[in-house]
C-alpha cells in the first residue's frame, strides 16, 4: 500500500508529521488588541459619540453665553444638551425637548443634532416637518420677544433664510443616511437572494449529477457484477464439489452482497438525499476478516459500543481498503489491526509486514483512490489520517476519528 506524494488539504497523509505546518500557519493569527477589542464592542461605541456629541453641544451653549445671562435660559439650554441622551430612542421627543433651550437660549447645535436623528429614523413622516418647523421658529424668533419685534424686515429675512439653512442641514443630512441604510439593507437583500438562487442552481446542478452517476452504476457496474454472480453459479453447478466450488460460491456471495450495497448507493443517489444510505459497521467485523483472504490478527481496545455511525462505518472501511490492499500488493503478509478508544477518540491502525509472496504478472487496477478516499472520510469527520512504510519493509495505515466518550 503507497500513497506517497499525495496531499489531502488538512489531513496529514504521507507520515507522521505532514500537515504540521499548515496547522502551524493556522494558528498564527493576529489577535486584537484591548483597545480594539473594547472599541468593537457596541455598547462602549454608542457611549463614545453620546459623550462626543454632548460635549459639542455643551461647547456650543457655553462659549456663546453671555454675561448676566438670565438664569431660566441657562438651564433651558443645558436641559437641551442632557436630552440629546435619549435621541436613539425618542427622537421626536428629544426634538421637543430642545425646542425650549434653542429658542429662549443658546442649544443650537443640540437642536440641530436631535432634529438630524429624527430626520434619520422617520425619514420623510409627519414628525420630522414639525421638527423642521421647530428649530426654524427657535432661529427665526429673536428671545425676548419685544426685541424680536423691533427688528427691521431685512433682520427678519436674514433669520428666515438662517432658518431654514439651520433646519434644512439636519434634514438633508438625516434623509441621506437613510437613503444610505436602506439601499445598503437592499442590496444585502440582494445578495442573499442571489446567494439562495446560487444555492438553488448548484442543487440542481448536483441532483443532475447523481442522477447521472446512479444511472452509469447501475447500467454498467451493476450490470458488470450481476454477470459475474451468475458465472460464479454456473461454475459451482459444474464444480459441485472441491476447491473450485468454494471459490466460486465465494465470489457468487460477495458478487451478490456487493450487488445489494450498489442498490442502496443508486438509491441514495436517486433520492438526492445527504444521507449515505446503509452503512456498515464495527460489528461487521469479524465477518470483514473472514472473507478477507488475508491472515489478519486483529487487537481491538476499550471500543465503546456506542459508537456514532459515520465514526463506525469510517473504522469498517478503514480496515476493509487496508486489508484489500494487502491482498492486492502484499500477497501472503500478515495484517495487524488494532483498535483503540481513547479520551482522545478512536484510533485505527492497519499494518502489514513484508510480502511473503511475489506479486501476480497482471496486476489489479489501482489509482490510489481508495486511500484518498479514506483521507477525505478522515477529514470530514475532524479526524487525521497518515500512511508510512515500516522498517521491515511493510506499511503501515493510521486513523483517528475524533469521539466524545
Amino acid at each position: 500500500m503507497t500513497t506517497e506524494g499525495m496531499t489531502i488539504p488538512g489531513v496529514s497523509v504521507g507520515g507522521p508529521g505532514a500537515g504540521a505546518a499548515d496547522r502551524a500557519r493556522s494558528r498564527r493569527t493576529t489577535a486584537p488588541t484591548a483597545a480594539t477589542a473594547l472599541w468593537n464592542h457596541p455598547g462602549v461605541r454608542k457611549a463614545a459619540v453620546d459623550a462626543a456629541v454632548i460635549l459639542i453641544a455643551v461647547l456650543d451653549v457655553w462659549l456663546v453665553i453671555p454675561e448676566g445671562a438670565e438664569t431660566y435660559s441657562v438651564w433651558l439650554s443645558a436641559a437641551s444638551c442632557v436630552a440629546l441622551v435619549a435621541r436613539r430612542w425618542l427622537p421626536f421627543t428629544v426634538v421637543l425637548l430642545t425646542f425650549p433651550g434653542f429658542i429662549a437660549g443658546w442649544a443650537q447645535l443640540a437642536a440641530m443634532i436631535a432634529l438630524g436623528y429624527l430626520a434619520t429614523r422617520k425619514q420623510m413622516h409627519w414628525q420630522t416637518w414639525v421638527g423642521a418647523g421647530l428649530v426654524w421658529l427657535s432661529r427665526f424668533v429673536l428671545w425676548p420677544l419685544p426685541d424680536f419685534v423691533a427688528l427691521t424686515w431685512r433682520e427678519h429675512a436674514l433669520s428666515a433664510i438662517y432658518g431654514v439653512i439651520v433646519a434644512g442641514m439636519p434634514v438633508a443630512i438625516g434623509l441621506l443616511i437613510g437613503a444610505r441604510q436602506e439601499l445598503a439593507a437592499r442590496l444585502a437583500e440582494l445578495a442573499a437572494s442571489r446567494d439562495r438562487e446560487r444555492k438553488l442552481y448548484a442543487e440542481t446542478v448536483r441532483a443532475d449529477e447523481r442522477a447521472r452517476l446512479a444511472r452509469e452504476m447501475h447500467d454498467v457496474v451493476s450490470h458488470d457484477i450481476t454477470l459475474i454472480a451468475m458465472q460464479a453459479g454456473a461454475l459451482a453447478a459444474i464444480s459441485p464439489s472441491g476447491d473450485a466450488e468454494r471459490t466460486a460460491r465465494t465470489i457468487r456471495q460477495l458478487s451478490t452482497r456487493t450487488l445489494e450495497e450498489l442498490r442502496a448507493l443508486v438509491g441514495v443517489l436517486r433520492s438526492g438525499t445527504e444521507d449515505d444510505g446503509p452503512q456498515p459497521d464495527l460489528g461487521d467485523l469479524s465477518e470483514l476478516i473472514r472473507a478477507a483472504d488475508v491472515p489478519v490478527q486483529l487487537a481491538v481496545e476499550r471500543v465503546p459500543e456506542d459508537l456514532p455511525p459515520k465514526v463506525s462505518a469510517a473504522a469498517y472501511r478503514t480496515v476493509q481498503e487496508c486489508l484489500t490492499n494487502v491482498r492486492k500488493h502484499a500477497p501472503g503478509a500478515t495484517a495487524f489491526v488494532r483498535l483503540c478508544g481513547d479520551q482522545d477518540g478512536l484510533s485505527v491502525e492497519v499494518r502489514n509486514d513484508r510480502p511473503d509472496e511475489p506479486q501476480d504478472g497482471a496486476e489489479f487496477p489501482s489509482g490510489g483512490y481508495g486511500l484518498t478516499g479514506l483521507a477525505e472520510r478522515a477529514r470530514l469527520l475532524g479526524g487525521t489520517f497518515e500512511t508510512t512504510p515500516t522498517p521491515d519493509g511493510g506499511w503501515r495505515v493510521a486513523a483517528k476519528y475524533p469521539v466524545a466518550f
